[in-house]
């Protein structure tokens, strides 16, 4: 392990973090909230100065697998302890271990919270909360491979991709990982101002508007409002905030192949047409199961989309309590928590695309078991899978499978509701937000013992990275430091 390389990008995260903090501290200022502006300010100073030394290491510029696992694991670890700073120090969260909770939801995208009300809280603690949830949609190493030239050695930015994008495989849209990184914070910059754009159109304020949109953009689903888009008794926002919502869950390099006409690829994209079909067909099904409760037809489809959208994107905003609805819409979607959103989106969840890829390998086991020696080969978009892909995707669902097992074990101390601990992980590993029952949409995790907290935070960050970089720091290989007569092997589990 070439600690001092892990500890140089570290210092850049945290550097970095601390320059994203200066608007939240200036919003504060200017609202008078001096608790909260000087605690932004106090640990801008720690972030700066923490991240400068770390930035100075030298070391080998050379990064092998390990080594991205491990400084994405760790970066989003200290960056999680880092940003949830400004909440204790300002007063808005006392207990530490509750703002790291709420930090890590942030940063994860998920949107689970221990507040049990949030309109109270310092306009710039509100701004932070949002921000780190759009921070963290598309990822903090994405954006430093964009920006900032860190390193000429063989393999970083490639390493560092892989470990921190979601999906099963990671490409490069363009000849290098760094012009990949501007394309994708491109698209994501542009559909989130649109969005802040149409719904100044109908009537929110700024404020609001950027806050929700940040959250919209990166899945995340803090709002600003205790009854989150139900507190808007406008159809055309929440219109507009679903429509996002879905936006967002779709995979980015289709958008990439769109800008650049390159329709018919994009059309021809699996994982998306099957993204659609899935969300339509549950948003009819919800909207029929839940209609003989509504007086407006109208109004209970778009309730349903909304619901709909939000959970199967990993959101988590809500326009209604659907804690309430009859219990084949809440199965539904129970389902769709765990179904998530496109590979290379800001969505949580499985993945849709992992799931064509275990359906097609189980077809062709299955095929396999009436011919042998029949040669069988999964395909996406008309494109042979690399058995790597087939086997990581096979070993993400155990390792996924595993972790949510022992984590409802734990949380179960706690004595709650079976419902209540299931959908409590399953909500924190997904990258969800709300729940069912305790942990519903009108329900917050403040209950929980200080032990669940801590292993549903855990959940979020193997939810966001995708289980193996987290997983990764548990095994001895991690903290091995290779023999010099041998070469460290150079390959990535594509997972």
């Amino acid at each position: 392990m070439n600690y001092r390389l892990v500890l140089r990008y570290i210092g850049y995260i945290v550097l970095l973090e601390g320059l994203f903090m200066i608007p939240a501290m200036l919003i504060s200022l200017f609202s008078h909230e001096k608790a909260a502006w000087m605690a932004f300010l106090g640990t801008i100073l720690f972030s700066e100065i923490v991240g400068f030394l770390l930035t100075r290491l030298r070391c080998h510029d050379t990064m092998q697998a390990r080594e991205g696992f491990a400084t994405v694991a760790l970066g989003w670890i200290m960056m999680s302890l880092v940003g949830a700073l400004p909440f204790f120090f300002s007063g808005a969260i006392p207990n530490f271990l509750d703002c790291w909770f709420e930090t890590v939801s942030g940063f994860t995208t998920t949107g689970s919270s221990i507040l049990p009300t949030v309109e109270n809280l310092p306009y710039g603690i509100l701004y932070w909360r949002s921000f780190i949830i759009w921070l963290g949609g598309m990822g903090v190493l994405v954006f430093l491979l964009a920006v900032v030239p860190l390193t000429r050695g063989s393999g970083s930015p490639l390493q560092l991709m892989k470990a921190e994008s979601p999906g099963p495989s990671v490409g490069k849209l363009t000849p290098t990982i760094r012009r990949t990184s501007r394309r994708l914070y491109e698209i994501y910059i542009a559909l989130t101002v649109l969005e802040i754009i149409l719904l100044l159109a109908g009537g929110m304020p700024l404020f609001e508007a950027v806050t929700h949109s940040f959250s919209t953009a990166g899945t995340g689903g803090f709002s600003v409002k205790n009854l989150s888009i139900g507190a808007y008794d406008s159809p055309y926002l929440q219109a507009v905030v679903g429509v996002f919502m879905m936006l967002f869950g779709v995979n980015f390099s289709v958008y990439y192949l769109i800008l650049t006409r390159q329709f018919r690829a994009a059309w021809k994209n699996e994982e998306v047409r099957l993204y659609i079909a899935i969300m339509a067909g549950a948003t009819l099904l919800i909207a029929i199961n839940i209609l003989p409760s509504y007086t407006d037809g109208a109004r209970a489809f778009l309730d349903s989309f909304f619901q709909v959208s939000s959970i199967m994107t990993t959101t988590g905003f809500s326009t209604v309590n659907f804690d309430l609805w009859p219990e084949f819409s809440r199965l539904l979607l129970v389902i769709l928590m765990l179904v998530g959103a496109c590979a290379g989106s800001t969505g949580g969840g499985i993945k849709v695309s992992r799931l064509i890829i275990l359906f097609k390998h189980l077809k062709n086991e299955m095929g396999a078991m009436l011919r042998p020696h029949s040669v069988r080969t999964v395909r996406m978009d008309g494109k042979k899978t690399d058995d790597g892909i087939v086997r990581g995707t096979t070993a993400f669902l155990v390792a996924y499978l595993a972790i949510a097992i022992f984590s409802m074990i734990l949380v179960a101390l706690d004595n709650y509701s079976q419902e209540t601990t299931a959908t409590a992980v399953l909500t924190c590993l997904n990258n969800i937000g709300p729940g069912l029952d305790l942990v519903g949409p009108m329900g917050n995790f403040s209950s929980f013992s200080g032990l669940s907290k801590f292993v549903l935070s855990l959940d979020m960050l193997f939810g966001r990275l995708e289980i193996f970089p987290l997983l990764f720091l548990f095994t001895p290989a991690a903290w091995e430091r290779p023999r010099k007569s041998k070469r460290m092997e150079n390959s990535v589990i594509d997972a």
